[in-house]
């Protein structure tokens, strides 16, 4: 059995800085979902044709988002073992310096492929920089301050989401739309200057060895299954041959990962963590919120602009209500779990979460908007109280030494279930607007009658240009967008269900005050 780390092992200089390092982690944390959180309001914009955008598709839109996703998920184990082993200072610069390169090449991108490829370049920079900072986090607070720490750590992502989209919408109104990225790179000078400056280094002293079978392996089946759902949704049919080779392929190679990863002497996952049933529902609670919420978000963004006319800059300001919550419940959530329990807190953020996606499957074109700013306050309020309690548990599972691997597993389930909450729920967005729009474009000639039924925006798009005559497509367009929305949403609230009842019996409850201390090194050790 693992014992606690005695107070003495973070040097009493570290001790006293350890607020301003968190204000320098949460600064490279909030580049890394800046980014995305930008993207999201820029989503249009990109698909618009060009000068204004790249007229990508909903596919390759998907893509640009997907490419991020699923290099930072599939690096993120390497990552989280590189740091453990050359020390998480080394690996947040190096980071951080790729990030920001890749962010100038992406503001200058000529085609949607372009930007997918250096949204992935970003992402790899990414990978090595979010596990590092929980990491960092985790050497050096206290066990007592940690939760706070985290707390105020996850706090930071609703500032990163309330900076993101009404950044982008300012920047799209003023500027070209590769500024929403080129506006990383002076964020990225500014972190390295503070890091190199503040922040220790740290490192397991027993590393374990990379895994590169096993990196392959996880990247391999991830974009496959992946792929396979973005392709069942662009033809609208997910029993295509091609569609379900490809899937099922992606869930085999998938299953290989695991068993190579149960016999390998040198894991980049180690399965033994999940013999803890309390670790295995924390993750599989940051996986599902993300998987509705993604999907979620992909969808509200043609809501708001192409549905009820709102700017960009108007957009992110829409969404500042869920960002406001998040800031203010995340770092005090763990007062309600001292109170009440892991299983009460995070089981009643999930129902919130299932019921702000719900009410989602009610809105109309003309539904008061202040309703909207409603559901995405409670949504705010239902991921602070998801996310804080589920990152302490997964955190404190793990010896403080195997802190970057802790922190890439959770991040891992987070941004998997986040890419396939896109790719699963923008395919279900996209197969229900075709069957909807479909009978409404037999009048246009059949090249163009198929761009047309890819999705809302390049419906609205061919009837701009056909003038008078495609004004007869708009409302059909907005009708068909919507009941996929509503079929969406819902879609997305069985998914939160579903993590609701996995917390509900598998999070502990809240112990006895007498039993509290005890039960913390039991939990290390049942995570080894």
């Amino acid at each position: 059995m693992t014992s606690p780390v005695p107070a003495s092992r973070i040097p009493e200089a570290v001790h006293r800085r350890r607020w301003a390092i968190l204000g320098v982690l949460m600064l490279s944390l909030l580049i890394v979902v800046l980014d995305n959180s930008i993207l999201n309001v820029a989503i249009k914009t990109i698909a618009t044709p060009a000068p204004t955008g790249l007229g990508a598709t909903q596919s390759e839109i998907e893509w640009a988002i997907n490419a991020y996703t699923l290099v930072f998920a599939g690096l993120l184990f390497t990552a989280g073992l590189v740091g453990d082993r050359i020390g998480r200072k080394k690996v947040l610069l190096g980071g951080i310096a790729v990030f920001g390169i890749g962010s100038a090449l992406a503001a200058e991108s000529g085609s949607p492929g372009q930007l997918i490829a250096y949204r992935a370049l970003m992402a790899l920079g990414a990978a090595f920089v979010m596990p590092a900072t929980l990491a960092v986090l985790m050497n050096v607070f206290e066990r007592e301050e940690q939760p706070k720490a985290i707390g105020i750590w996850a706090g930071g992502v609703g500032l990163a989401i309330a900076i993101g989209p009404i950044t982008g919408g300012a920047l799209l109104d003023h500027f070209w739309w590769g500024s929403v990225f080129f506006v990383n790179v002076p964020i990225v000078i500014v972190a390295l200057a503070l890091m190199a400056w503040l922040v220790p280094d740290s490192r397991d002293p027993r590393p374990g060895r990379l895994d590169p079978v096993g990196v392959v392996l996880s990247v391999v089946g991830l974009v496959l299954l992946v792929y396979g759902i973005i392709k069942g949704g662009e033809l609208a049919d997910f029993t295509d041959a091609k569609v379900l080779a490809t899937i099922l392929a992606g869930l085999a190679v998938l299953a290989a990962f695991v068993v190579f990863e149960k016999r390998s002497d040198h894991p980049s996952l180690d399965v033994t963590y999940f013999r803890n049933k309390v670790f295995s529902a924390a993750m599989s609670a940051i996986a599902l919120v993300f998987f509705a919420l993604m999907g979620v978000t992909f969808f509200g963004v043609f809501y708001t602009q192409s549905v009820r006319g709102y700017s960009p800059l108007e957009s992110g300001v829409l969404m500042l209500p869920l960002a406001i919550a998040q800031l203010l419940f995340a770092p005090r959530a763990r007062l309600l779990v001292d109170r009440f329990g892991n299983k009460a807190v995070t089981t009643g953020g999930l129902l919130l979460i299932a019921a702000t996606l719900a009410a989602f499957a009610a809105f109309e074109a003309d539904t008061p908007i202040w309703l909207l700013e409603v559901v995405f306050f409670l949504m705010g309020t239902g991921m602070a109280h998801i996310m804080t309690p589920t990152s302490v548990v997964i955190m404190q599972a793990l010896p403080r030494e195997k802190a970057g691997s802790a922190s890439a597993l959770s991040n891992t389930f987070r941004q998997v279930g986040g890419a396939l909450g896109i790719a699963v729920l923008g395919s279900v967005l996209a197969t229900s607007y075709r069957d909807g729009i479909e009978d409404k474009l037999g009048l246009l000639p059949p090249g163009v009658r198929a761009t047309a039924g890819e999705s809302i925006e390049a419906t609205l798009g061919v009837a701009e240009k056909l003038g008078p005559r495609g004004e007869a497509l708009v409302t059909p367009a907005h009708d068909a967008f919507l009941h996929a929305m509503h079929v969406t949403a819902l879609c997305g609230t069985g998914v939160a269900l579903i993590g609701a009842v996995v917390t509900a019996l598998f999070l502990p409850g809240r112990p006895p005050a007498g039993r509290r201390r005890e039960e913390e090194p039991e939990l290390v050790a049942a995570g080894e």
